[in-house]
C-alpha cells in the first residue's frame, strides 16, 4: 500500500541521545522497516515552519499516514491540518505516534484537547492488551516491554476510543489508554502511544510487527479487498 510517513525533526533528536536511537534519523527509520515489509512509502519532513512537501496529489494518493510530532504542532498550517482530517474522514487510514496526540489533524478528529500528564523519566513502559483478538494485536502475546520511555499518564482527554487494544503501565504507578482505534467518517485512526524521539521504541521488533498491523487495520477496506483479490487470483493460478 502507499504510506507516507509525516516526521518533525526537533533539536532533541540532534542530541547524543537521539543520534544514538536513530543515527539515520527517526522518520528515515520508521520509513525503511515499512519499506522493509514491502510498502511504497513516502517521508515528508516537518519542523519549525511546518510540513514540507505534502502536496495534495500525495494526500489524495496516500492509502495509510503515520504522524510523528512533538515540537511544532503550531507550525503546521490549519489549511494542511484540515485537508488531512477531511482525507482521514473520507478513508485514509491514520497512525498517530506519541506527541502526536496534539497534533492537529487528531484534536480536529477527537474534537478534545487530548491532554494528558507526563514524566521524561526513561522508565519501562508496559503495554498490556485489553483486546487480544483484535487485528492490531496479532502475534504479539499478553504485553509488549519498552525498556525506556516518556511516561504517558492518565486523565487522557480524548472521547472513548471506539477500540481499546493496549494500557500502558509504567514503573511509577501510572496507565495510560495508549492504543486507541478511533472511527471517524469512513475512516479509522490508531493512536500509539511509546516513541520518544530519545529512546530506540521504534527498533523493537514487536513494536514494528504492531505498527505493520497497525497500519494494514486502518487501511481502506477496499484497498484490503484488492489484496486479498489478488492473493486468491495468484493461488488459482498456480493450481490450473
Amino acid at each position: 500500500m502507499k504510506i507516507t510517513v509525516v516526521c518533525e525533526k526537533n533539536p532533541s533528536m540532534d542530541t547524543p541521545e537521539g543520534k544514538e536511537a536513530y543515527p539515520e534519523g527517526m522518520g528515515e527509520y520508521i520509513a525503511q522497516f515499512l519499506r522493509g515489509a514491502g510498502h511504497n512509502v513516502t517521508l515528508v519532513p516537518a519542523g519549525e515552519t511546518g510540513v514540507e512537501g505534502l502536496s495534495d496529489v500525495l494526500l489524495e494518493e496516500t492509502d495509510v499516514m503515520f504522524w510523528w510530532g512533538h515540537w511544532y504542532h503550531g507550525a503546521v498550517s490549519d489549511e494542511l491540518a484540515a485537508k488531512v482530517a477531511y482525507r482521514a474522514r473520507r478513508g485514509m487510514g491514520m497512525v498517530f505516534l506519541h506527541s502526536a496526540h496534539m497534533a492537529k489533524p487528531f484534536t480536529s478528529l477527537l474534537g478534545t484537547t487530548c491532554t494528558l500528564s507526563w514524566r521524561e523519566d526513561g522508565e519501562k513502559e508496559r503495554l498490556w492488551c485489553v483486546d487480544p483478538t483484535h487485528p492490531i494485536a496479532k502475534g504479539l502475546g499478553e504485553f509488549i516491554d519498552i525498556p525506556r520511555e516518556e511516561m504517558y499518564g492518565e486523565p487522557f482527554d480524548i472521547p472513548v476510543p471506539d477500540e481499546l487494544v493496549y494500557i500502558g503501565w509504567f514503573e511509577g504507578g501510572e496507565v495510560f489508554r495508549g492504543g486507541c482505534v478511533f472511527h471517524r467518517g469512513r475512516g479509522k485512526s490508531f493512536y500509539f502511544n511509546p516513541g520518544h524521539e530519545t529512546y530506540p521504541t521504534y527498533r523493537l521488533p514487536q513494536v514494528q510487527k504492531l505498527l505493520l498491523n497497525a497500519a494494514e487495520y486502518v487501511a481502506p477496506q477496499e484497498k484490503i479487498a484488492d489484496r486479498i483479490e489478488c492473493r486468491h487470483f495468484e493461488t488459482y493460478s498456480i493450481e490450473r
